[in-house]
C-alpha cells in the first residue's frame, strides 16, 4: 500500500484538528495542504517507524511549530475580527497546551503519543493539560442552545454544559424549534445534532439562525467522515459520537477560545 493510500483515512481527522486548533476552516486547511505539500516533496523525511496517523500529525506539528502565521493567513482578515481574539488569547496560554488538550481529549492520543508530536516529555503532557484546563474556568461563561433530539445525549450534554458554568438558553429537537429557540434567546454558543427527531437536519437549523446572526457552533455526529469530505464547506469544530465528556469540553473552550464575546477581561 502506497503511503498516499495509507494516510487518506486520517486526512479528515487532520483537517478537524487542525480547524479546532485554528478556529477556522480556511486557516487549519491551509497547515494540512501544507503538510501534504510537504510529505509529498520529501518523503524520505516522512516518519515511517511509527503508526502513518501518528506521522503524519508529525508532520501537521511540525508546520504548525515553524510556519510563519502571518505569512499563511494573508487573506486580509480583520485583525480586530476572529484572528485579533486568537492573538490575545495566545498571550494568555501557550500553543502546547491547547495542543495537549485536543490531541488527547479530541482526537484520542494517548499522552504518550501526544508528548511524541508536540516533543516534550510524556510526564510534561500532564502538565499541559492541565494548563489548558485551569485557562477554561477563566473564561467568560456562554449562553448555549443545544439541538440534539437523543433525550439521553441531550441530558449529558446539559450537564457537561452547566458543570463548566455555562447557562443553557433551551434544547432543541427539530429544525423549526432550534431555529425558534434561537431567535427568542440568543446563545452565545451553539452544540448541534446532525439528524433530528422529524428527520429534519441540524446542519440546515445551524444554516437558518447563521443567517440572522453570528455564533460559534459545534456539531456533534457519530458520521464525522460525512461531514468531513473536503468537497464542501464543513464545520470548524466537530465532535464524533459517541463521546467523551473530555472532548466535549475541549470543543467548547475552544470554540469560544476564538470567540470575541468570551474575551475575559483584563
Amino acid at each position: 500500500m502506497s503511503l498516499g493510500q495509507q494516510l487518506a483515512p486520517h486526512l479528515p481527522f487532520l483537517r478537524r484538528y487542525g480547524r479546532a486548533l485554528t478556529g477556522s476552516q480556511m486557516h487549519g486547511d491551509k497547515y494540512v495542504r501544507a503538510t501534504l505539500e510537504a510529505i509529498v516533496a520529501a518523503p524520505d523525511q516522512f516518519p515511517r517507524d511509527v503508526d502513518p496517523r501518528l506521522g503524519l500529525y508529525r508532520m501537521f506539528q511540525g508546520i504548525w511549530s515553524s510556519a510563519n502565521y502571518d505569512e499563511l493567513d494573508n487573506d486580509g482578515v480583520d485583525a480586530d475580527g476572529n484572528e485579533g481574539v486568537a492573538r490575545a488569547r495566545l498571550a494568555r496560554m501557550t500553543p502546547l497546551s491547547r495542543q495537549a488538550l485536543l490531541l488527547t481529549a479530541m482526537e484520542g492520543f494517548t499522552p504518550e503519543d501526544a508528548a511524541y508530536l508536540i516533543d516534550v516529555e510524556p510526564s510534561e503532557v500532564e502538565n499541559l493539560v492541565s494548563e489548558a484546563l485551569a485557562e477554561i474556568e477563566k473564561q467568560t461563561r456562554a449562553r448555549v442552545l443545544i439541538i440534539e433530539d437523543e433525550p439521553i445525549i441531550a441530558m449529558d450534554i446539559e450537564t457537561i454544559v452547566r458543570d463548566l458554568g455555562h447557562e443553557v438558553t433551551g434544547v432543541a429537537v427539530t429544525r423549526d424549534e432550534a431555529v425558534a429557540l434561537a431567535m427568542e434567546d440568543r446563545p452565545g454558543l451553539v452544540l448541534a445534532d446532525i439528524q433530528l427527531a422529524d428527520d429534519s437536519s441540524g446542519i440546515d437549523a445551524v444554516k437558518d439562525i447563521l443567517a440572522e446572526f453570528e455564533v460559534p457552533v459545534i456539531f456533534i455526529t457519530a458520521f464525522p467522515e460525512r461531514l468531513l469530505t473536503g468537497e464542501r464547506p464543513e464545520p470548524t469544530f466537530l465532535i464524533t459520537k459517541p463521546f467523551q465528556r473530555s472532548t466535549v469540553k475541549a470543543a467548547i473552550s475552544q470554540a469560544l477560545f476564538f470567540d470575541q464575546s468570551t474575551v475575559p477581561a483584563e
